[in-house]
């Protein structure tokens, strides 16, 4: 079994979202991702909008260009995008052993990744006090301040285009 933190790494952010990609899910719980996504398809009512998408070609190019390689193989359909529900609901699809026991580190990981961004919130919160304490009589404090505030918020999620005349 994968531990907590290499299960929390295979976790990524899109459209605001925590999720997990369908070849991933299909690794861990020891099934072919064919299989997975047969699975899920067979399964509708299970995954509504909130449990699960498919990626565009952006989101998809650049999810891929994170890694040297893509552990996705070509494939002729975009990937699914699992949240965290999506992730469990799935465990339920493939009812198998290794489903189950796996479901509960993936739940892990995720709260794992929850409290470690309750931390960073902390830590801001943290920094503004120090920078008020310290005012502004030290330019070279406010911009380490700065820095690290950068370093802890959470990546800009571009707005998605509206369809339609405008």
């Amino acid at each position: 079994m994968q531990p907590v933190e290499e299960i929390a790494a295979r976790i990524h952010t899109i459209r605001g979202q925590r999720v997990m990609i369908d070849a991933d899910l299909a690794l861990l719980y020891g099934v072919s991702a064919k299989r997975f996504n047969e699975q899920v398809r067979r399964n509708p009512r299970r995954f509504p909008s909130d449990f699960m998408f498919r990626l565009e070609n952006h989101e998809f190019a650049v999810l891929r260009s994170q890694f040297a390689t893509s552990s996705w193989g070509g494939k002729r359909y975009l990937p699914f995008a699992f949240t965290e529900h999506g992730a469990i609901m799935a465990a339920s699809v493939l009812n198998s052993p290794r489903a189950i026991e796996v479901s509960v580190f993936i739940v892990r990981a995720f709260v794992q990744l929850r409290n470690s961004l309750a931390s960073h919130k902390e830590l801001g919160k943290r920094l503004d006090e120090l920078e008020n304490r310290v005012g502004t009589h030290d330019h070279a404090v406010g911009r380490i301040l700065e820095a690290i505030r950068q370093l802890t918020r959470p990546p800009d999620v571009p707005r998605r285009r509206r369809i339609g005349f405008l």
